[in-house]
């Protein structure tokens, strides 16, 4: 499988743009794109899903069931809006969707739900993990052995959610490729020099900074290429 796991630090840190933004990137290198996302919840919300855009970013024709297997209105975590629901999060079927929906491409992009340690599937306490069954956001990107991508803002408070992220991927035998800070601001200022620079050092992995995008034109996205091979 060919392809890039997106995560972030954490909740609305720029997750589905990165992603988006590498699908438009791949797309317009003339790949096939496939995109995938374990589970979307929010979609009472209105506007354009994170699903939707990450389709339209890849100019791909996959139907909502083939890039987002579990869907839920209320925004919640996904184990949580599963439950809600009735029904109970299947790794396997994540998994089989997965590859699936890679091998009708050249190439997927894939995106966490919140962050690394977002539970897919938990079972309520008092359990311990192993007891409650629990299945990590982690636990997908490994199974997937994908090349992972951070997202993270590029303000205060940003190198510590960001070398945490590294550090519990790495932990798990994951290769970090890329950071990528987003939206990075025309005038950045120190702060946000000094946290690019400081966490490409102690992380020992590529940064990169994504502008605020129109989201509304993928055509006037800038290309986000990394030094990897995915």
């Amino acid at each position: 499988m060919r392809g890039v796991f997106v995560t972030g630090t954490g909740t609305e840190v720029g997750k589905t743009v990165v992603a988006a933004a590498l699908a438009r990137t791949l797309a317009a290198g003339g790949e096939r794109v496939a995109v995938f996302k374990p589970a979307v919840t929010g979609l009472e919300d209105p506007g354009e899903s994170d699903h939707e855009l990450l389709r339209r970013a890849a100019g791909s024709e996959q139907s909502d069931e083939q890039i987002a297997p579990y869907r839920y209105l209320p925004p919640a975590a996904p184990h949580l809006a599963a439950a809600e629901a009735g029904e109970e999060i299947d790794p396997r079927r994540l998994l089989e969707a997965a590859r699936a929906a890679a091998g009708s491409a050249d190439v997927l992009v894939c995106e966490g739900v919140g962050g690394l340690m977002v539970p897919l599937t938990c079972q309520p306490p008092p359990v311990t993990r192993k007891e409650a069954g629990a299945y990590l956001v982690r636990d997908l990107a490994k199974d997937l052995d994908l090349p992972l991508v951070v997202a993270a803002p590029p303000g205060l408070g940003t190198i510590n959610h960001t070398l945490l992220t590294v550090e519990s991927a790495r932990a798990a035998g994951l290769n970090v490729a890329a950071v990528v800070l987003t939206p990075w601001p025309e005038r950045p200022g120190a702060i946000e020099l000094s946290n690019r620079e400081t966490i490409e050092a102690l992380a020992a992995v590529p940064v990169r900074a994504l502008a605020k995008l129109n989201l509304a034109d993928a055509t006037s996205w800038p290309l986000l290429g990394l030094d990897t091979s995915i």
